[in-house]
């Protein structure tokens, strides 16, 4: 009998052994000083740094003059230690809104001489929106978590985790981070989804709240709509400015507004691909003062 327990025995330590090798390592503790910017890696449990970080500056961002000083003192008031609000970036597509929030991150990184990082969310990943937060709450920077295109389907409970992690679980938002999300939507949420509840609901009132109460948890709502023509065109001859393209005015006016009419929109989007064409066309490489 003995010997067969001991033979049980080493095949268990075998086993578990085996299993310790097959499992992933433990992540390391970020090193928040690598990178300004941080990409959230919910299966590995851990944040990859951003070396190069994808955006425009922020003058070039027109059209949005009113939404982008908000969000800006926002963003200065969060670095520097002071009461802010979670913030939702909301309505056309195009319009810049995740482009504003890098810029404002550079813009006050750069201003502030803060340690403020900038850690982004996939959508699909915001149930591990409050592991995320325990990681960051104890580090000695400020952080903005942000969620480009965010938005919740039919049967979709992951909102629930975003709404505890906000400022609705026992713990709280961490005093050092800050939520910034882009969507189309101004409630997160379709609204045939919203219109399905009010009309299945035992109680429509009470459903129709539990859903839209998600969009309560950011203090401030900015507004981005389609531009105007204008709008647009000041667009286009800021990039063309800035990138020193060489194109007659008036020739630039009658062929970004074509670009515009075969596209069938205007805005910041539009304007962009239609400055990377341009240049292309032109042989000259979208480099600052080119």
């Amino acid at each position: 009998m003995t010997d067969a327990i001991a033979a049980l025995n080493a095949k268990l330590d075998r086993l578990v052994a085996a299993m310790e090798r097959m499992a992933p390592p433990e992540p390391q503790a970020p090193d928040f000083a690598a990178a300004e910017c941080f990409v959230w890696d919910a299966n590995l449990g851990a944040l990859a740094p951003v070396p190069v970080v994808n955006r425009v500056e922020i003058a070039l961002i027109r059209g949005v003059d009113r939404v982008r000083d908000i969000l800006l003192d926002n963003t200065r008031r969060f670095a520097e230690g002071l009461p802010a609000n979670n913030v939702l970036l909301w309505g056309a597509r195009g319009m810049g809104k995740s482009s504003l929030v890098k810029a404002s991150h550079a813009t006050v990184a750069t201003e502030t001489g803060t340690p403020l990082k900038l850690i982004e969310i996939h959508r699909e990943d915001i149930d591990a929106l409050p592991r995320l937060m325990h990681i960051l709450k104890s580090a000695d920077a400020r952080f903005i978590v942000f969620c480009d295109d965010l938005s919740f389907d039919q049967d979709d409970t992951s909102y629930k985790s975003l709404k505890a992690a906000l400022d609705g679980g026992v713990e709280g938002r961490p005093d050092n981070v800050i939520f910034y999300a882009t969507s189309n939507r101004r409630h997160l949420l379709p609204r045939d989804m919203i219109e399905n509840e009010r009309s299945t609901a035992i109680n429509p009132s009470e459903a129709v709240e539990e859903k839209v109460s998600l969009s309560d948890r950011f203090g401030l709502w900015l507004g981005f709509h389609k531009c105007s023509q204008d709008d647009y065109l000041a667009m286009v001859e800021g990039y063309v400015r800035h990138f020193g393209l060489e194109i007659d005015p008036e020739e630039l006016r009658r062929d970004s507004l074509e670009w515009a009419t075969t596209r069938g929109s205007r805005s910041g989007r539009v304007a962009w691909q239609y400055v990377n064409d341009l240049a292309g066309r032109l042989g000259q490489r979208l480099e600052a003062g080119s």
